[in-house]
């Protein structure tokens, strides 16, 4: 991982960089603070570029201009907020985004976090800070040659606040929260050479360091418990499978936790019932339901929540030798029921299975939660703007649904229903992991429901948006990270004592 900016706070004072970055409204004017620090000659510098470039400070649309003469700075970058009437609605992680995107590398910049009608929150200011650090990950530890010499060395930003004790305190936060965005993002990027089921484990359990309690259970400890259905997946492959159990007490012993699983197939390769090779290097990111709960503990941990949360997360590799699992072969999962296996390229739902089941028995949490890069279905029916939701708790959906509003990371939920239930029985055992073309998101949350009793659960279907991320403000990443700051947004609303 690259992490290319450099990131510091102090009071308003003069513009020590070699950028200057105002925000205006639609109004176009220079906030005082601003003024005070750009000089006489940058309001009329402002206005008369603006006219020419027809710039109305649309929110996120920018301007760079040549600093006036003698200013002190190279250039004035101004950027939009929009009228002040929605500024209540600004997403100011976005923001930070579309600024970072306007500074170059190896430069030195000045924010001043001031506007033209009000100041800006100490909350606010942390979010747009989260955002200049999302947009300026690069993964890039396995290049050896720089393009261009200009891509190298960090942005220098000094945050200019009117409360920068303030603003220090929220940025711990945000900082805890960036920080579990791009640990995720990381794992998601990794090739599958060098992140296979026991390195996704080791690197799990790097989070002892902020106090999170780390349990691995190997392949012995799995067949002990009785996860057949989760070792099935992996036995085509030379890689052990793992399972990661993270525990943060941050509430006390008596608290009920809320759980959190994850997905975590290293690479698919559909196993007997083989992919396609085009596009199949893209498997590597078959993990990143367990990268976002990796990220989600971290977030938790750093920023010492409130809250008793479990992680758990199921580590295979999916691969096609002689002693893979076949169509036809039946298996019994750890709550007793038997699966008769259709697709060996449906695995992910026989991970989950076992853990999810694991979970609810053995820590009793007060939901659970568990995300999937599980079938290309979700994609077809929503594409990459929304994960697909399914659950047996409404107001647990809500929630979920109203964090995905606040951070953006929206979630669109789907039925379950006993008609679907149906297609996954089977004639030979009580289940099949693969219901056909139909409804194929559907049949398989309901095949995870019946590895779930009556805990409050949720099923993230995440295969259009924790790969393969579209370019947005906030990244520029294939692995984006997705998931850290919905879980960790839903948490501090709602389950933090």
């Amino acid at each position: 991982m690259s992490q290319r900016l450099k990131l510091e706070v102090k009071a308003f004072h003069a513009v020590e960089g070699q950028d200057l970055v105002v925000l205006v409204s639609d109004r176009l004017l220079l906030p005082e603070a601003a003024a005070a620090a750009a000089g006489e000659a940058a309001q009329t510098l402002l206005t008369r570029s603006a006219a020419a470039e027809r710039f109305k400070g649309k929110v996120r649309a920018a301007l760079t201009l040549p600093a006036p003469e003698q200013a002190g700075y190279e250039r004035l970058i101004v950027v939009g907020v929009g009228p002040q009437d929605e500024r209540d609605t600004l997403d100011f992680v976005r923001l930070g985004g579309a600024i970072a995107g306007r500074l170059g590398a190896g430069r030195t910049a000045e924010i001043v976090l001031a506007l033209p009608e009000g100041t800006i929150a100490a909350r606010q200011a942390a979010e747009l800070a989260l955002g200049l650090r999302l947009r300026s990950y690069a993964f890039d530890r396995y290049k050896t040659k720089s393009k261009d010499k200009d891509e190298e060395g960090a942005v220098a930003v000094t945050l200019r606040s009117e409360d920068p004790a303030g603003l220090k305190k929220a940025l711990k936060q945000a900082e805890a929260v960036a920080g579990g965005v791009l640990l995720a993002r990381d794992l998601v990027n990794e090739p599958p050479n060098v992140l296979y089921p026991e390195e996704f484990a080791d690197r799990a359990a790097k989070l002892k360091k902020l106090d999170v309690e780390i349990e691995i259970l190997d392949e012995k400890d799995l067949k002990k418990i009785g996860m057949r259905a989760l070792l099935g997946v992996g036995q085509g492959s030379r890689r052990e499978s793992r399972v990661a159990i993270m525990r943060w007490n941050g509430a006390g012993k008596d608290a009920e936790p809320v759980a959190f699983v994850g997905k975590g197939v290293t690479f698919d390769t559909g196993g007997i019932s083989l992919k396609p090779g085009a596009g199949m290097e893209d498997m590597k990111g078959d993990m990143a339901g367990a990268a976002c709960v990796v990220g989600l503990m971290h977030a938790l941990a750093a920023r010492k929540a409130k809250v008793n949360a479990i992680g758990v997360i199921g580590l295979v590799e999916n691969m096609p030798d002689g002693n893979a699992q076949r169509p036809g072969d039946i298996v019994a999962s750890l709550s007793g029921q038997t699966i008769e296996i259709i697709n060996t390229d449906a695995e992910g739902r026989l991970v989950l299975a076992d853990v999810l089941w694991y979970t609810q028995e053995r820590f009793k949490p007060r939901f659970m939660i568990n995300l999937a890069t599980l079938t290309g279905a979700i994609m077809v029916a929503l594409g990459q703007e929304n994960a697909g939701l399914f659950s047996n708790s409404d107001e647990l959906a809500e929630r979920l649904s109203a964090a995905g509003t606040a951070t953006g990371e929206t979630v669109w939920r789907l039925p379950l229903g006993k008609g679907y239930d149906k297609m996954i029985d089977s004639k030979f055992a009580d289940m099949k992991n693969s219901a056909g073309r139909y409804a194929g998101s559907i049949t398989a949350a309901q095949f995870l429901q019946r590895h779930v009793n009556d805990t409050p659960w949720a099923h993230l279907d995440i295969a259009g948006t924790g790969m393969a991320a579209k370019d947005s403000e906030i990244n520029r990443s294939w692995g984006p990270g997705w998931g850290v700051r919905l879980l960790d947004r839903l948490v501090a609303d709602n389950y933090e004592s």
